[in-house]
């Protein structure tokens, strides 16, 4: 029961902090999941995150949704996505019929324009931390390729990034890979 509390408690946090959408709710759930819970490492939530992005639907309900089902299984998962609704169908309630009568005041426009940095300061921490895990598994020529490639794809060509995403999973699958070590364990064996 106590699991069930902490997935509501890490998923409903991240929806009612999260201001913005998907990409701003990422780093809070990133935060919960990884840092607070220890639920996944870095590298398992780079891969749902990846795979979460390429497949239709809003992100924060596709990441809920796995997390919760594979840290608590069914219930963990209906737990999950639950704690992800709840904040925004509350303040869509409450704050939508109030806000639309204010949303021409200079101070409420103020206050929306100031969330603006902090959700780009999230989102670069977070990209910075991808990056340095990338260094560690492709090395930084290889992951500076991959972020440009992919900045000219999405953003000169319009490209989906679950399109993207796919290309970059199958160029992987189909790449062969050495063994680290393989060259000098060979070596070795034709001496003896």
């Amino acid at each position: 029961m106590r699991i069930q509390l902490n997935i509501f408690i890490a998923f409903f946090r991240s929806g009612m902090l999260g201001f913005g959408g998907g990409p701003a709710v990422i780093p809070l759930v990133y935060k919960e999941v990884v840092d607070t819970y220890k639920w996944m490492n870095d590298q398992e939530f780079s891969d749902v995150l990846a795979l979460g992005n390429a497949l239709p639907g809003p992100i924060i309900t596709k990441m809920a949704g796995y997390i919760g089902y594979r840290v608590a299984g069914l219930w963990g998962m209906v737990t999950a996505l639950i704690a992800t609704v709840i904040p925004s169908f509350i303040l869509m309630l409450i704050l939508l019929t109030s806000f639309n009568q204010f949303k021409d005041n200079g101070k409420i426009q103020g206050m929306t324009n100031a969330v603006i940095p902090i959700v780009g300061v999230m989102l670069a921490v977070l990209t910075w931390q991808f990056m340095k895990n990338a260094k560690d598994g492709l090395g930084w020529k290889i992951g500076a390729l991959i972020l440009i490639v992919s900045f000219i794809l999405m953003e000169v060509l319009n490209m989906h990034p679950g399109i993207v995403i796919g290309l970059l999973l199958a160029v992987a699958l189909l790449t062969p890979r050495k063994k680290k070590g393989s060259k000098l364990k060979d070596e070795e064996s034709a001496v003896l």
